[in-house]
């Protein structure tokens, strides 16, 4: 009997890109290949990456080193957003034998079957991204804790500083009944958690332009998915939603959560700037008072939620006063903890050709400040909730003999490992903060009560 082939995935980027590394996984397997960890050698390695982070094509070129050590005859297959982004470029790294863009990545195994048969030069399959007009559909599953379910994909905002619309086209959703379906089938799987993930999931709704230039009236909006997810959905303890843009999350929205027992009282909300001046020339859809009002109403309805935010620091025009602007609105914030990115120019972005350059160094020491100020947020979040109880979803950490996990409000803890707790909700009471920044945790009764 012939030794199945392999294949083994790296993922850059957000957890889109990790929903849809699994799906293609599980095509692969469908087929009669292997999936194996990156550091084992394979037949295939394939490469999904991003085009958020800094230094695409550098990361890029180093995933591909790595693979090539491991398995120097392997085929070499590079997707995601910077493959649809810079195709040609990411063709003439040494080692790459195919490069798959938005819209063609998803038949993956047709390119394969003709990669096999003509082999030498890399083979660049990237259309234009108006073809990439479609929803497919993935979910995450890896060690059976939470799955990130795709629901969305594309936007229609033109961010100034954003490539995201070049690289997965126009906003286009799910259905609500098939994100259902594949909830249902992650439960079955025997997840716990699932997260909610697009890349403007509040825009759910949109479906596929069936005649190019046209779009079709939304079906649902993003609040008929949460609820037909509570409501028709079994045994998935938890849904979680990635990320939510201000203008977006609605006090409807907000209120279902307040009441839900299962939508966790976790909102990650962009905020980009502080700054109305610098939000006006990054196009953003809001004004810093629409989010405040946003985080009060949260804080007022759910006081143990945890927020988090998304800022930029260096972007075009930014001064030092806009910049402490900037970082006094977030101190006086009731928020949880920060994602700093540093801004970096990207080509065929109206940002990229702004005035005002900021010096990569101002940059630096701003992204330093607001990192710390981050910390500060985080630790004075996890502070409020020692000695309380509450439940936590266990799962292997990569230090050995531990285990972490994270309350529904995204506290993560610490603790011994136990392998029968793994993929298990208990109860814990929250104890003190370690030197890594986690809370310590100690099992409780589970009769015990726990907050509302």
């Amino acid at each position: 009997m012939a030794t199945p082939r392999t294949v083994a995935f790296h993922t850059l980027g957000c957890k889109l890109n990790f929903s849809e590394s699994s799906a293609l996984a599980r095509q692969f397997e469908q087929a009669g290949y292997g999936v194996v960890p990156f550091d084992e050698g394979a037949d295939i390695y394939v490469i999904n990456t991003c085009s958020v982070t800094d230094f695409a094509d550098r990361k890029c070129r180093q995933v591909v080193r790595r693979a090539l050590r491991k398995a120097p005859d392997a085929k070499v297959i590079v997707t995601g957003c910077y493959a649809q982004l810079k195709p040609e470029e990411i063709a003439n790294i040494e080692g790459v034998d195919l490069v798959l863009g938005a819209a063609e990545k998803f038949r993956i195994l047709d390119y394969v079957q003709e990669l096999e048969k003509a082999p030498g030069k890399a083979m660049v399959q990237a259309g234009a991204i108006q073809q990439a007009n479609s929803f497919v559909d993935a979910f995450s599953f890896g060690d059976r804790t939470r799955s990130f379910l795709k629901v969305q994909d594309g936007c229609d905002y033109k961010c100034t500083f954003c490539t995201i619309p070049k690289a997965r086209g126009r906003s286009r959703s799910d259905t609500v009944e098939h994100v259902v379906a594949n909830a249902r089938r992650i439960a079955a799987m025997g997840a716990k958690e699932i997260v909610l993930t697009g890349v403007n999931i509040g825009d759910f709704g949109n479906g596929t332009a069936v005649i190019e230039g046209t779009r079709p009236r939304k079906q649902a909006l993003f609040i008929d998915l949460i609820r037909a997810l509570d409501e028709q959905v079994e045994g998935i303890a938890r849904f979680r939603i990635s990320s939510i843009e201000p203008n977006l999350c609605t006090d409807e929205i907000i209120e279902f959560v307040a009441g839900s027992r299962r939508f966790v009282p976790h909102f990650h909300m962009p905020l980009q700037s502080g700054n109305n001046k610098q939000l006006r020339m990054m196009a953003r859809r809001y004004k810093r008072e629409l989010y405040a009002e946003r985080v009060a109403r949260i804080r007022r309805l759910m006081p143990h939620a945890c927020i988090g935010v998304d800022v930029i620091v260096g972007f075009p025009g930014e001064t030092d006063e806009d910049f402490l602007e900037t970082y006094r609105f977030i101190n006086e914030l009731e928020v949880s903890y920060l994602h700093v990115f540093t801004y970096s120019e990207r080509p065929n972005t109206p940002a990229a050709t702004m005035p005002g350059r900021v010096p990569m160094e101002v940059r630096r020491q701003r992204n330093d400040m607001l990192t710390i100020l981050s910390d500060k947020k985080r630790r004075h979040f996890y502070e409020q909730h020692l000695g309380q109880v509450r439940e936590v979803l266990f799962e292997h950490s990569k230090q050995a003999g531990r285990m972490t996990g994270f309350t529904d409000n995204y506290i993560r803890i610490d603790m011994p490992f136990d392998a029968e707790l793994i993929n298990t909700i208990r109860p814990v009471r929250l104890e003190s903060i370690n030197e890594q920044g986690r809370v310590r945790a100690a099992l409780v009764p589970e009769a015990a009560p726990l907050p509302t």
